[in-house]
């Protein structure tokens, strides 16, 4: 019980119906609903987001910078990769129904379907999950900096990112060409079950075409 909270008040929420709180709409098969303390004002220090995907969807990098988020996975199958910070390692892990992924304050982070009607579960140790998208770092840096500072021709930049939408949190995009050179769905499952991590600067002889 915390002291922000007036028990006593006729407007005091106990109860919520999350499938009528959408935070993003892809489809009708890949979409994200939200629950945190704007929707539900008894929440202390938890938030979740209710997440669909059909296979080969991918929940666009990103990160939390104000709370952990554990994947609990509902139904379907999913892999779970986050940057470990400290080793920088790609750690990978598969998750099916009842399964967990962990993933700490800050870490960027992804998650892909590997079947159709996969749902999972994210739960925030916050009243409100925020979070900072990979779309949208990559379309507001400043072109230029970007080629300053990687030493990146600028125009070659501004043409890989031409396509890229803020805010995708679910990709690809619809109309994306690459969508026709996805990976059959049972060899996308055997990758993600085999692997554990990437070490940094390791190169891998094949790379999932869900961007």
């Amino acid at each position: 019980m915390v002291s922000y909270i007036d028990y006593t008040s006729p407007s005091t929420q106990y109860t919520f119906d999350v499938n009528k709180s959408p935070l993003f709409k892809k489809d009708n098969n890949n979409y994200i609903n939200v629950l945190g303390v704007k929707q539900l004002n008894t929440l202390e220090n938890v938030s979740l987001l209710d997440i669909f995907l059909s296979a080969n969807h991918v929940v666009e990098p990103h990160y939390h910078q104000n709370a952990a988020e554990l994947v609990y996975c509902i139904s379907g199958a999913a892999a779970v990769s986050m940057l470990n910070p400290f080793t920088k390692q790609i750690l990978s892990y598969s998750i099916t129904p009842g399964k967990v992924a962990n993933i700490p304050q800050g870490w960027w982070h992804y998650e892909v379907a590997t079947v159709d009607n996969t749902h999972l579960l994210a739960i925030f140790d916050a009243p409100t999950p925020e979070v900072i998208l990979g779309s949208d770092i990559l379309k507001f840096t400043p072109a230029n900096i970007m080629s300053h500072t990687y030493c990146i021709d600028e125009n070659q930049w501004k043409q890989a990112t031409a396509s890229v939408k803020p805010t995708t949190y679910i990709g690809p995009y619809k109309n994306c060409d690459r969508v026709k050179e996805k990976m059959p769905h049972q060899y996308l499952n055997q990758y993600y079950q085999q692997l554990q991590y990437i070490p940094q600067y390791q190169q891998i002889s094949y790379v999932p075409q869900y961007q």
